[in-house]
């Protein structure tokens, strides 16, 4: 008997409709022989709707009671997928993050998983139950609740599937599969049958949303078989996998934009050893996450020091820019949160040159300015004007020829 973990997202189980479609669907997966365990999101917006509340109390809520806030979405999506699955006649049972044993470390809003144990979830998979557990969310070693972090439920599914060994984990969302571009953006951009775990953890992690990045991480450690798929239709999806299927790796698999971020400049720096540790190590004691870095060429003794952060971070650290400013002694800052970080993505590229010079290039021609650059084996990431954002990725999508990928 077949062990899946299903994982349905926000608009998957966005009002009680697409509920009881979700349970029909783990319903016949289940009569098919196989065992069901289910994670679910929130409700459509619920989590954004309860931090919207929080933020109308107060500016600066407690990371704590935000994660006992927030956690609560998940519950109702779980309890409500529960009952409609009794309704079609089979066993089920809602468990919560605690309830299961996740445990993670302290650092509320952006937990990481420490420990799973399935042993409440063996027991009831053993009575033929389904089992569906919030996602999102575990407890630390205080007993607080924890959350994972925007995306987390993808995490909370590939944990569970690594700990229980299961045969497979299936991501049901809104889209049919991982697509070499944003479909909203690119109107001709296509559907991959598969991608790399490389491939796919550079492209969560620079700002695509089919999967949470930690998720990929998960699945790569621990071999989970992964497939990202529609909740709406029964498309095969993409796999994602240890190696593609194919003679030669296309150069670039994927393109995808970042407008999320915001970039701060600390202007005047003294350019004197060991002050952009001071300032990366005041950054980490108040667990501000860093992206990209750049520093300017020194002039008379001065540099100027930009970086790019999650602009949801910006109001914690607009309270300690002052306290930055004085202890790498600068004579002021900027903020602009209007940018974009573009990005392509390929294993192809370790064997091919000159993509750089084709990617900016083709940007060029397009009248798209580049203030920020940083690559990896696998990727060319820049920070360009927000407003610029959608015609780059077009750009670039067609400079690529991705929608001849499959």
């Amino acid at each position: 008997m077949a062990l899946i973990v299903q994982k349905f997202g926000g608009t998957s189980v966005g009002d009680t409709q697409k509920i009881i479609n979700a349970a029909k669907r783990i319903v016949a997966a289940k009569r098919k022989g196989s065992e069901i365990v289910v994670v679910v999101s929130a409700m459509g917006k619920t989590t954004d709707q309860l931090i919207h509340m929080a933020k109308e109390i107060t500016k600066i809520p407690s990371s704590r009671e935000m994660d006992m806030l927030v956690s609560t979405g998940e519950q109702i999506s779980a309890a409500l997928l529960a009952m409609a699955i009794h309704e079609l006649g089979e066993g089920a049972i809602s468990l919560t993050g605690a309830q299961v044993g996740i445990t993670t470390d302290s650092i509320h809003t952006k937990a990481r998983i420490l420990d799973i144990c399935p042993t409440k979830i063996s027991e009831e998979l053993n009575l033929g139950k389904i089992v569906i557990v919030t996602g999102f969310q575990g407890v630390n070693l205080k007993n607080d609740i924890t959350t994972l972090g925007r995306g987390g439920s993808d995490t909370t599914a590939v944990a569970i599937a690594a700990a229980l060994k299961a045969d497979l984990c299936e991501i049901y969302t809104d889209v049919d599969g991982v697509y070499t571009a944003d479909p909203r953006i690119v109107k001709n951009a296509k559907k991959l049958n598969e991608i790399t775990h490389e491939e796919m953890l550079e492209l969560a992690s620079l700002g695509a949303k089919v999967l949470h990045a930690r998720s990929v991480e998960f699945a790569n450690k621990y071999d989970v078989p992964l497939c990202v798929r529609s909740s709406f239709n029964n498309s095969e999806g993409t796999y994602i996998v240890k190696e593609a299927n194919v003679m030669e790796h296309p150069v670039i698999r994927g393109i995808t934009t970042d407008k999320s971020e915001a970039k701060i400049t600390l202007i005047k720096v003294p350019d004197t050893p060991g002050i952009a540790a001071k300032l990366f190590n005041k950054l980490a004691e108040y667990n501000v996450n860093i992206d990209m870095i750049i520093q300017n060429v020194s002039e008379q003794g001065h540099t100027d020091i930009s970086f790019t952060m999650h602009r949801a971070e910006m109001p914690r650290l607009k309270n300690i820019l002052d306290e930055l400013l004085k202890t790498v002694n600068a004579k002021r800052y900027s903020i602009n949160e209007n940018i974009a970080k573009l990005s392509v993505v390929g294993i192809g590229m370790r064997s091919h040159s000159g993509v750089a010079a084709q990617m900016f290039s083709s940007l060029a021609k397009a009248n798209v300015n580049i203030s920020m650059i940083s690559t990896s084996e696998i990727k060319i990431s820049c920070v360009i004007n927000g407003k610029d954002s959608d015609k780059a990725t077009q750009v670039l999508h067609e400079e690529f020829q991705l929608d001849k990928l499959s």
